[in-house]
């Protein structure tokens, strides 16, 4: 399947995408898949990132000569996003907490929403530029007032209620919504071709009980909207998207949901091996419940996606 550079700017090379952060799980993985798919990646990582992830692109780039280019970057820093934007056709864009800073909170919030600022202002003024693939979060559409009453499933019509949000201090959900709607209204006004993908909690080996997706989690349980995604599912949906010419707007992705007590025990020694085993009662629970969420765009769309195949 052919990338979905139909008109590209002056200076680009079709074949050439960046990675913006590409200092966590997600960014690595888009990085190794896009390279194995026969792109020439730019990579874009923080200046103090993680050690183990940095050892991994010295492996990339012994395997892979001159098909990677690392930029060292600051999302404050506009002129260094502009530098690794140079010559690249698509931008697939997730934020990462900076690594002084890895707790979620109001500051947080505050950081994610002018980095996405940021990011789509260089890419309104990046000629090759043809699309942005945005990662957001499905916590910036499952929290909402009227999200136990509502007739129809969650899908990516409905966003998360700010307010709502910041009154719970459900900093991950206020981030990923501010920041979201921050970036589409941006790309709307500046042109910029942009899909984003509401990701679910991410089955990856960095997953910890300290993610700030799971603040709320047990509510989530309870409406039937606590969904995961497997990182290479997750991978897979970016580029699927991206080289699709007929994808837009907002596609939710996951490939599972937490919506049994077997479900929510297995992820709870997930998160903490050492969690007791739960009481007879518990056991005896074989309530389901009822799934009020819908990732079908997305689904119909990688119907025909082909894991595997290069770029033309």
């Amino acid at each position: 399947m052919a990338p979905a550079a139909a008109c590209l700017g002056h200076g680009s090379n079709i074949n050439t995408v960046c990675v913006m952060d590409a200092s966590g799980e997600l960014g690595l993985g888009l990085v190794q898949r896009l390279i194995q798919r026969d792109y020439t990646v730019h990579a874009v990582v923080q200046s103090h990132g993680d050690h183990h992830i940095k050892l991994k692109f010295d492996e990339i780039s012994c395997a892979y000569k001159n098909k990677l280019k690392i930029f060292q970057s600051d999302p404050f820093d506009y002129q260094s996003i502009i530098d690794a934007l140079r010559g690249c056709s698509g931008l697939f864009y997730t934020f990462e907490p900076p690594q002084d800073q890895p707790t979620y909170d109001e500051y947080m919030a505050d950081v994610e929403v002018r980095a996405a600022h940021n990011v789509l202002e260089a890419c309104a003024q990046t000629d090759t530029i043809d699309k942005v693939v945005f990662t957001s979060s499905i916590t910036a559409v499952v929290w909402r007032n009227d999200r136990t009453s509502i007739l129809s499933d969650l899908d990516e019509r409905h966003w998360s209620d700010v307010n709502l949000c910041r009154n719970f201090k459900l900093w991950h959900g206020l981030s990923k919504t501010v920041a979201e709607k921050t970036a589409w209204a941006l790309a709307m006004d500046r042109g910029v071709n942009m899909v984003s993908i509401n990701a679910g909690l991410v089955m990856g080996p960095q997953l910890s009980i300290t993610n700030p997706y799971l603040k709320g989690a047990a509510e989530m349980y309870e409406d039937g909207v606590f969904v995961t995604v497997d990182l290479d599912f997750l991978v897979d949906a970016h580029i699927c998207v991206f080289e699709d010419v007929s994808s837009y707007g907002r596609y939710l992705c996951f490939n599972h949901i937490i919506n049994r007590p077997e479900d929510a025990l297995q992820l709870a020694k997930k998160l903490a091996p050492s969690t007791p085993a739960p009481p007879q009662s518990y056991e005896e629970d074989k309530r389901i419940i009822q799934e009020r969420i819908n990732n079908k765009k997305l689904n119909k769309l990688m119907v025909d996606f082909e894991r595997g195949s290069h770029v033309e």
